[in-house]
């Protein structure tokens, strides 16, 4: 049976506290779950997550998972593709969107002001 997102009207979310750093992240990453849960070793369920760099943050590989991801640059600066150490990439302002299917290798990541992502996470859960 999937994994069912609870039902959320609007409201103004605490900003101020809820941020973790997610297993495998350096410091000076974090995430904020807004809504669901995804079970990855179940490959199921849906989660929607504010993820947050603070200035000069960056990762050291590319990412890979098994879930579809969507992510939307709110504010900030995301430069996409830098070395592991931080050097290069292309860069990118609010209002950047990216759609990635399972398997796709991204990044590594960087942001020289900080940036604030809204993603969302899911797995394909059709019936077998």
């Amino acid at each position: 049976m999937p994994i069912q997102k609870e039902h959320l009207e609007f409201h103004v979310p605490d900003m101020s506290q809820g941020w973790q750093t997610p297993p495998g992240y350096p410091a000076g990453i974090q995430q904020k779950i807004l809504a669901g849960a995804l079970d990855e070793p179940n490959k199921r369920g849906h989660r929607t997550r504010l993820l947050r760099f603070e200035p000069g943050v960056f990762t050291t590989a590319p990412f890979v998972h098994e879930y579809w991801e969507e992510v939307w640059l709110v504010s900030g600066d995301l430069i996409v593709g830098n070395d592991a150490q931080g050097q290069g990439g292309e860069s990118f302002d609010k209002a950047a969107y990216a759609c990635r299917p399972p398997g796709a290798y991204h990044g590594p990541f960087k942001s020289e002001t900080g940036c604030l992502l809204l993603e969302i996470h899911y797995f394909d859960e059709t019936p077998a």
